[in-house]
């Protein structure tokens, strides 16, 4: 009798970590398969001031091209791709030699 409540405790332990696990999984997932840009910024900002841009194609996981610009102080935004100015910056994103390696300036 002891037995099966051990054994019944070690399987309800093992579906409770299961489960848990495989939530921690979904939930980074489900981070991943959605748009990151809430708003965008259209005003210009000195490129002098910018670290890095990412761009993300629209897809499955959103329906918007994204652009996001990390500045050099840590700060992300999402820039406007429609904006001349960062049609600009994706131009010559796409324009490097590197740029069939990844999507970031």
């Amino acid at each position: 009798m002891n037995n099966i409540k051990i054994l019944a405790a070690i399987l309800a332990l093992f579906v409770a970590s299961a489960t848990l696990t495989e939530g921690i999984s979904l939930a980074r997932i489900g981070s991943e398969l959605r748009c990151h840009c809430r708003g965008t910024e259209s005003r210009r900002i000195p490129t002098r001031n910018i670290k890095e841009v990412k761009l993300t194609e629209s897809g499955p996981h959103c329906k918007n091209v994204e652009v996001i610009a990390t500045l050099h102080n840590g700060k992300q935004i999402c820039l406007e791709p429609s904006a001349k100015w960062v049609k600009v910056i994706i131009n010559a994103m796409l324009n490097r030699p590197e740029a069939n390696t990844g999507s970031q300036l």
